[in-house]
């Protein structure tokens, strides 16, 4: 049998060299003031526009148009090979008009307005609320709801806790890995980012509880085998199961998106295939090697102490 558990230190460790680098970026930019926020939780106005056949502007060129009339916090990206975002301050109408024809101006070229947004502050703060309100009582939930499954289950509430400590995980790789894509790639926390987070979240519990699962199923069957070799053995049944479902129905599809998806897509396709991978990951080496290390009391050893004597 493999021994799965048998290296959870080992799968700790990886998880902490993948997690602590972004945090600490993540740390640096929200002591700087420049975390990678977009306008939706921020406040600005976004404007894609399109110019003819042939004119290619460098974003450079259209961020340094916008700060040369007045208008901060400017990004601009590119969506297809004449189109932009532009992301800034906010806009009123009449100015966004001036913008418009500013930049046909300035590149000898007609400018298609294709879509124009403008989020208040206000507005920006009420979606960070609401989404840190969503995930809270999604994981509240989740607790409740696994307490109450597993309660025939010693300790019931261990595998509930595991499973968001588990999630918790997940949401710190994605968390990290925007924070490296918003230095080297320009990404930016959007309501599109919530929308990938959440969609991570619910496929990373359901991971867990599908292993949970197993292995409250074991402790049935198998009464008097270890604690630990009884997880294991769980998650071996369960491995295949886990690693064929992500990457037939989803990791493929995903992986297609991200790379032919266009840039609109890109990040929201890369955080989805990150984000899905990682909660199979560490329902195999995070979720229940923890639940193990929990009923071991492992802690106790940690560092080089030793239990006393009885």
């Amino acid at each position: 049998m493999i021994n799965i558990l048998g290296k959870r230190y080992i799968f700790f460790a990886v998880s902490a060299i993948v997690i602590i680098p972004g945090l600490i970026l993540l740390a640096i930019q929200a002591t700087r003031g420049t975390l990678p926020l977009a306008i939706d939780f921020t406040g600005g106005s976004l404007l894609e526009v399109k110019f003819e056949e042939g004119i290619h502007p460098q974003p450079s060129a259209i961020v340094s148009l916008y700060t040369s009339l007045g208008v901060e916090d400017v990004t601009a990206q590119t969506t297809s090979e004449n189109s932009y975002v532009i992301r800034s301050s906010p806009l009123e109408d009449s100015v966004r008009a001036g913008m418009v024809d500013a930049l046909s101006e300035r590149f000898g070229s007609a400018v298609t307005v294709l879509r124009f947004e403008t989020v208040g502050p206000t507005i920006g703060q009420q979606v960070t609320v609401n989404a840190l309100m969503a995930i809270g009582v999604a994981a509240l939930l989740v607790i409740l709801y696994m307490t109450y499954a597993f309660r025939r289950v010693p300790n019931a509430l261990r595998y509930g806790i595991c499973a968001i400590l588990a999630m918790i995980h997940d949401v710190a790789v994605v968390l990290s890995l925007v924070a490296i894509g918003g230095i080297f790639w320009g990404w930016q926390i959007d309501a599109l980012f919530l929308t990938a987070l959440l969609t991570v979240i619910g496929f990373s519990v359901q991971d867990k509880i599908v292993v949970f699962d197993r292995v409250r199923e074991n402790t049935n069957i198998y009464r008097r085998l270890e604690f630990e070799k009884l997880v294991n053995h769980s998650i071996v049944q369960t491995l295949g199961r886990s690693i064929n479902t992500q990457l037939m129905t989803v990791e493929f599809i995903l992986l297609a998106l991200a790379l032919f998806g266009g840039v609109t897509l890109r990040e929201f396709a890369t955080i989805l295939l990150v984000g899905l991978f990682m909660g199979t990951y560490s329902s195999i080496f995070i979720a229940a090697p923890t639940l193990v290390m929990w009923e071991n009391k492992e802690w106790r050893t940690w560092f080089g102490r030793k239990e006393s004597a009885a």
